[in-house]
């Protein structure tokens, strides 16, 4: 899916993730590239991601959430977004949070936008993390209600070889929860896929690094080019 022809039968898109970064990770490319073509591109948050730190003292609730805000706001002006709504939802507490109202929420903006293709996390959550399975949660049902004729719902995996390559490391600095492992899809299986180059590798990372207050410790865990190497991978699958 790395032409325009190919980004352009996914028409409208919206995005639904569950911290700032989670959104660039995962479609960063992908969102770029609909938005160089002229769509529609929406993404949707639930948390302002304010527990996300090894140094809470440094980094306290209150302060990370205005950062992580600022972050979120460079890196979809760098993917060039212009859409965008917080559920507004505590980092860390999404799975406990009463269903109906998010989903209700949900359907709300999936009503208002009426996206052609949802993006999401699957039922694992890529990491395993709680609120990254809720968000997927939320969109699934969401979808159900109110998603139009001939939409698709996709949810973010990864090949088998970039499983190969990567999982290890990431394992290795905790990017798991308890044992989940990243989800893994055949290439022919794929709904979706982009391996990203040149100008369009460089402006998901520009936009992933504008995400100061998690990258770094990640790049000076696993090094400069492993990073690079990770980014250029972007799946989903069908439900």
């Amino acid at each position: 899916m790395n032409t325009s022809d190919d980004v352009a039968a996914l028409g409208t898109i919206l995005g639904v993730w569950a911290h700032p970064d989670d959104e660039a990770y995962l479609s960063g490319g992908l969102m770029a590239l609909a938005r160089d073509n002229g769509q529609r591109v929406v993404c949707v948050t639930a948390t302002r991601g304010e527990r996300g730190t090894p140094d809470p003292v440094a980094w306290p609730p209150d302060r990370l959430a205005e950062e992580r805000t600022r972050e979120l706001a460079r890196c979809l002006s760098i993917l060039g977004v212009e859409e965008h709504h917080w559920l507004g939802y505590r980092d860390g507490g999404c799975a406990g949070a009463d269903r109906d109202p998010a989903v209700a929420r949900l359907a709300a903006v999936l009503g208002d936008v009426r996206p052609d293709t949802v993006l999401t996390f699957g039922p694992d959550g890529m990491t395993g993390h709680d609120d990254h399975r809720a968000a997927c949660r939320w969109a699934t049902e969401a979808f159900a209600r109110v998603g139009k004729p001939g939409a698709v719902l996709a949810y973010a995996t990864h090949t088998p070889d970039w499983v190969e390559r990567f999982e290890p490391a990431l394992e290795s600095v905790g990017a798991y929860m308890d044992d989940t492992r990243t989800p893994v899809t055949p290439v022919d299986e794929l709904a979706y896929a982009v391996q990203l180059e040149g100008d369009l590798l460089e402006t998901k990372l520009r936009a992933i690094r504008s995400m100061t207050s998690q990258i770094e410790p990640l790049v000076a865990a696993l090094g400069e080019s492993f990073f690079r190497a990770g980014m250029v991978e972007e799946a989903f699958r069908l439900p």
